[in-house]
């Protein structure tokens, strides 16, 4: 299982791109979250707010997922990290169930 984290502009978009993940069966389920961030961009330091999705899915819908998030996703340069995940039994059961 994996988890995949993306950081988003704003909670509508957060729930766009979990809205169409789950609608391709490439996740499981979403949990969003409000979150400040600071980073570097173009030559300045940012400091605001974005959502955060965190995806579950299966290792090999990884690079279908990123690929769907890249094409409707608002930043020149999404972050979509990958993060290697066990899970219970049950809740791997019902997961693997969820995707196809």
């Amino acid at each position: 299982m994996a988890m995949i984290y993306i950081t988003c502009r704003d909670r509508k978009e957060a729930e766009k791109i979990s809205m169409h993940l789950l609608k391709k069966r490439l996740i499981a389920c979403a949990s969003i979250f409000p979150v400040k961030s600071m980073y570097w961009w173009q030559n300045k330091i940012v400091n605001g707010y974005e959502n955060v999705v965190i995806a579950k899915t299966s290792n090999k819908n990884f690079k279908k997922a990123v690929a769907e998030v890249k094409k409707i996703h608002s930043y020149e340069i999404p972050c979509i990290l990958r993060i290697d995940a066990a899970a219970n039994k049950e809740y791997n059961e019902w997961a693997k169930k969820e995707m196809r």
